[in-house]
């Protein structure tokens, strides 16, 4: 089959389109910034139209890049973040914060407002637990839906669908109310390897409303990834999008999912599908490892059958602060608006100017991490997913002195991406202990893309780092759910069998680098474990809540 496929991913900060032909080479791309609403630290709002227009505008984009005609595109996928989309009768926007702004209906993933309910349905111990790691994660969707019927009862009550984002923009793009199996697996509490939603949790944790209602607002239908949907974009999607009707629209994926499907594949002799860990680096980071049979990983979300590449089970890990979290230190240090300055005069963003900076002070890339010198830091700014699943978690920082040069700001930096590698290093070392075959890990997202980042990756985590070449892995991985649904291969497994790239590798150092993260995991994990014990100290006890409110 001749034609083009488009992927769509709409990440925490844009939606991006990339064109791809059939050996899985991105012709064309392009990106619009969509709003994020921050009304405080545990709070994270977007607009489902905002992101739906700057979908279409990317997608126009792309297409008069690209020189194509709407004839030349036969299948289109979406990938999103797992954040919940609220939506009243007719697809109508409903508010999802007091403020009563009907613009602003999605809470994003990173919004932490449903703390209090997460801890509540852990503590019900139910069954369905066991598949999200044994700890149920706020940006999961059963505590946002349980805080939405708790403090806004009147957009609970109204809500026709309760999407997640992904299923969202297939259901704009179709019509369709099919829910991926991937969405309603890892954010929703569905069990896939059976089939079916659990009636009992839901009635247990506060929900059994959705229960009664045989589930119609969450989702009854249920298909995989690639699936294609309805009878194809509808005549509205087609005109806003400048596509053809009935173009192939297929069932999406959570953004780092299809990162995942987009790299594992990779043509490359280190490991194989099977033994490779995905980590997709952005704003969060996410790992992804799959199994033949379920690998049950305390503080690793999963297994989830079929969430990610069909037939097999998958484990989930990540960190809620990545990129994000290098952005939150940066803006810390005294130096950074006047290293802002020049990264603007050289048109780079901060991260890559100060990565450039990193890589002009050594011999070698791995001798960047002589830079930290004593600097360790923990950046669990918005808690820790994997593998200690705290999201009461916070960030230490422990070796700072007086110093406020720009020479200082580097170091931070690279202390920064070292707390982060060695953060996905505990993730391994979790999945190894339960008997996961890890031999490699396959970078993507685009704060993972210098070079000094994924050797430092490499060095921390001690496993080889694959880099796909000259390709978007998760805008790939969308192509690929857009190929299947297309029919131009025969399933998913054979699209990412024929699309996928070839890496670059980065190799683990050895001496007295190894030495060197030795000595830097254990400081790291000294100080991690100080900082779990002074939080514990600094909650109160009941007794002292009691006392402390005044009378």
């Amino acid at each position: 089959m001749a034609g083009h496929f488009i992927g769509i991913d709409v990440g925490t900060g844009s939606a991006r389109a990339g064109i791809f032909d059939r050996a899985g080479r991105m012709v064309a791309t392009a990106k619009r910034d969509i709003a994020l609403y921050r009304d405080g630290p545990g709070i994270a709002e977007q607009s489902s139209a905002n992101i739906w227009q700057a979908v279409c505008n990317s997608v126009r984009e792309a297409m008069t890049q690209a020189k194509l005609a709407p004839d030349d595109i036969v299948g289109i996928g979406f990938d999103a973040t797992c954040s919940l989309v609220v939506l009243g009768p007719g697809g109508t926007s409903l508010p999802v914060g007091a403020h009563g702004d009907v613009d602003r209906d999605i809470i994003v993933w990173m919004d932490h407002r449903a703390l209090d309910q997460a801890e509540r349905i852990n503590a019900t111990r139910h069954p369905v637990l066991a598949y999200v790691g044994g700890t149920i994660s706020p940006e999961m969707e059963t505590p946002k839906l349980l805080w939405l019927r708790e403090n806004l009862p009147a957009t609970y009550d109204a809500a026709w669908q309760f999407f997640d984002l992904p299923d969202f923009l297939t259901w704009r793009a179709s019509g369709s109310l099919a829910r991926s199996t991937c969405t309603v697996t890892c954010k929703w509490t569905y069990l896939a390897h059976e089939g079916r939603w659990d009636a009992g949790y839901f009635q247990q944790i506060g929900l059994g409303d959705l229960a009664d209602e045989h589930f119609t607002r969450i989702g009854t239908e249920v298909v995989p990834g690639g699936t294609s949907l309805g009878q194809g974009l509808t005549k509205q999607a087609a005109a806003e999008l400048g596509l053809k009707p009935g173009t192939a629209v297929a069932a999406g994926l959570i953004d780092a999912h299809a990162g995942g499907i987009g790299s594992v594949g990779v043509r490359s002799p280190h490991g194989a599908a099977l033994t490779r860990m995905a980590y997709v680096f952005g704003t969060s980071a996410c790992t992804m490892a799959s199994s033949r049979e379920p690998i049950f990983i305390p503080g690793v979300w999963g297994p989830y059958f079929a969430a990610m590449a069909p037939g097999l089970w998958l484990s989930e890990g990540g960190q809620s602060g990545a990129g994000a979290a290098i952005e939150q230190l940066l803006g810390f240090h005294p130096a950074t608006p006047e290293a802002q300055s020049r990264a603007d005069a050289e048109g780079l963003s901060l991260p890559d100017w100060l990565a450039a900076q990193a890589a002009r002070n050594v011999a070698e890339l791995s001798d960047a991490a002589r830079l930290a010198g004593e600097l360790i830091i923990v950046p669990d700014f918005l808690g820790n997913r994997s593998p200690h699943a705290d999201p009461q978690a916070r960030a230490v920082i422990a070796g700072l002195g007086m110093e406020r040069d720009l020479d200082n700001l580097v170091a931070l930096y690279v202390a920064g991406l070292t707390g982060i590698g060695y953060g996905l290093r505990q993730i391994i070392e979790a999945s190894r202990a339960k008997g996961a075959t890890l031999e490699a890990i396959v970078l993507s997202g685009g704060a993972g893309r210098q070079p000094l980042i994924r050797q430092l990756l490499a060095d921390c985590a001690g496993l080889p780092v694959l880099a796909p070449d000259e390709v978007d892995p998760v805008l790939l991985g969308s192509a690929m759910l857009a190929a299947a649904a297309a029919g131009a291969f025969p399933d998913l497994v054979a699209a990412m069998a024929e699309m996928a790239p070839s890496a670059a590798v980065f190799t683990p150092a050895g001496g007295e680098i190894v030495k060197l993260h030795a000595r830097r995991l254990a400081a790291f994990e000294a100080l991690q474990a100080a900082a779990r014990k002074a939080c514990e100290l600094m909650r109160p006890t009941p007794t002292q809540a009691v006392s402390e409110i005044p009378t």
